[in-house]
């Protein structure tokens, strides 16, 4: 789909030079001001300023030293730009990939490590409207679980993320999804969630609503499966929810998801304004801006960033996260809720559902849970799987003639 920029071409400065208070130096960059930065962000018309942040934002919490226009590792805002969308105008999943450059850009994730994979659907094309200088992967339908496992280690220095469907999730995909979950591979899974098969005329996905209606009028008459409970119930040790027009949630769940160690799962409702926009359908705009109940107002702050909270005292929780970063949440709804506790987060998203109501923002979070490298004894980020020789990786003719008479006897 795309392939890797070489690092000495992108425009930016190591961050491992850069300290926490330190502006870094206009090193590599070819304007002073990204004009990208200038314009709307996360999918709203609000003006940003320097920093890539709109005005209004939660996600800056704290100040950052930054050149203007530029991040914390000096890279302008068109570095983390990719390919014009192909998707239909007003369609959910190009507002996700605004909230995606947003959040890629504040946290500073370095292009050259990050593993972008798909699957098949229109979900699946959006790797290609981000970061094109890094790399990319398309998959077999459903089976980008497998390719991202692999990458991951080989190289445990790679962000790895992968946007799916709820299709390429949900149905063809769903025991690789169950199993990439299981092992708690450290990724971040985005399903770009519209209910319907977009590429194949709109007929109900395996996340439609029982009893929502389709564009023909014909309702659906089976169970949804609902990837955040069935994530939750499988393990995962990081859930979340959220809407695509909802940008001020959506960027700092991203940024979260980045910072976790572990299977970080982001359901982010779609509308498919083509074939799931109309009334009866519980995925359109006008019926989750009816129906969306928040469960956290959240903030996300870096660890380079110093910690500010206005709170008041009581309202807040504060979850601290592999990096050192902290996701700050403040209940908004009036259900009581434990991020910490998965079955607290089963009971709400299971109540949120008979009451017919769009659950959204942190669902569930364990930091503390090992991920697939811890759990296999994989070598350090110092020794990569990759750089192993041949000699390393086999086992000598010593130790297998030894290992085959332990077991003769």
């Amino acid at each position: 789909m795309s392939t890797p920029q070489d690092p000495s071409k992108t425009p930016r400065v190591d961050s491992a030079q850069i300290g926490p208070d330190e502006v870094p130096p206009n090193e590599g960059q070819k304007r002073a001001v990204s004009h990208a930065s200038a314009g709307s962000t996360s999918g709203t018309n609000q003006p940003v300023d320097g920093n890539g942040n709109g005005h209004g934002g939660a996600v800056a919490t704290a100040p950052r030293t930054t050149v203007s226009g530029s991040n914390r590792l000096g890279l302008l805002r068109d570095v983390y730009k990719g390919s014009a969308t192909t998707l239909c105008a007003g369609c959910g999943h190009n507002a996700i990939t605004n909230h995606i450059i947003k959040a890629f850009y504040d946290y500073g994730v370095n292009p050259y490590y990050l593993a972008k994979m798909s699957g098949i659907g229109c979900s699946s094309k959006a790797p290609d409207y981000f970061v094109s200088r890094a790399h990319g992967f398309n998959s077999v339908h459903g089976r980008m679980p497998s390719v991202a496992t692999g990458a991951k280690l080989a190289n445990r220095k790679l962000v790895v993320v992968g946007i799916s469907g709820d299709g390429d999730t949900a149905s063809i995909g769903l025991g690789q999804y169950c199993h990439m979950i299981r092992r708690n591979l450290d990724m971040v899974y985005i399903c770009e969630d519209n209910g319907v098969y977009g590429l194949t005329k709109g007929q109900f996905s395996a996340t439609a609503d029982l009893g929502s209606i389709q564009k023909g009028g014909k309702p659906n008459e089976f169970e949804t499966i609902d990837i955040c409970a069935l994530a939750i119930e499988l393990g995962a040790s990081f859930v979340a929810r959220s809407f695509s027009g909802d940008g001020k949630q959506v960027v700092p769940l991203i940024q979260a998801a980045l910072a976790h160690r572990g299977a970080a799962i982001l359901d982010i409702i779609s509308p498919c304004v083509t074939f799931n926009d109309h009334d009866g359908s519980t995925k359109s705009y006008a019926y989750v801006k009816e129906h969306d109940i928040e469960l956290d107002e959240v903030d996300f702050i870096p660890y380079y960033e110093n910690i500010q909270a206005d709170y008041e005292p009581g309202s807040a929780t504060d979850v601290t996260l592999h990096d050192g970063s902290h996701v700050r949440l403040r209940k908004l709804a009036e259900e009581e809720h434990d991020v910490n506790d998965r079955l607290s987060a089963l009971r709400v998203i299971h109540e949120a559902r008979d009451k017919g109501e769009l659950l959204t923002g942190l669902l569930y979070v364990n930091p503390q849970q090992k991920d697939l490298c811890e759990l296999e004894s994989l070598p350090s980020e110092d020794r990569l799987l990759k750089d192993l020789t041949e000699e390393e990786c086999r086992v000598s003719p010593e130790a297998w003639d030894s290992l085959m008479a332990e077991y003769a006897n």
